[in-house]
């Protein structure tokens, strides 16, 4: 593994990280800058938002998002796994939309409510 340095987002302080082979992590004001620069590094995943096609709506789509973060590698398959998916109203915020999303074991889940017309 090589030297990288990064930018933490964890918070708006946007810390310039530095973590070197050993994921020995420098540059941090608090903790969570040297738990996110050891994951960024080993293992990077970020939570999706997108919308739903839905029928039966007063608006044709519904805001979802994944429920907890996913391998940044997955993101292209999750985002083509929502693309293909339409649900039907109604719908409530934490409906689970789409189980286990592409074996990342994560759910796609409402985030508004989407009443039937």
């Amino acid at each position: 593994m090589e030297e990288r340095e990064l930018i933490c987002i964890v918070c708006p302080r946007g810390c310039r990280l530095h973590v070197d082979k050993d994921l020995n992590v420098t540059g941090n004001f608090c903790p969570r800058g040297e738990i996110y620069g050891k994951q960024e590094v080993t293992n990077p995943t970020r939570m999706v938002t997108s919308t739903i096609r839905i029928s039966n709506a007063e608006l044709p789509l519904c805001p979802v998002r994944t429920k907890d973060p996913i391998p940044k590698s997955k993101i292209f398959d999750v985002m083509a796994s929502i693309n293909n998916t339409k649900i039907t109203a109604p719908v409530h915020i934490g409906d689970v939309i789409i189980h286990d999303v592409c074996g990342t074991g994560v759910d796609i889940i409402a985030i508004r409510n989407m009443e039937k017309m």
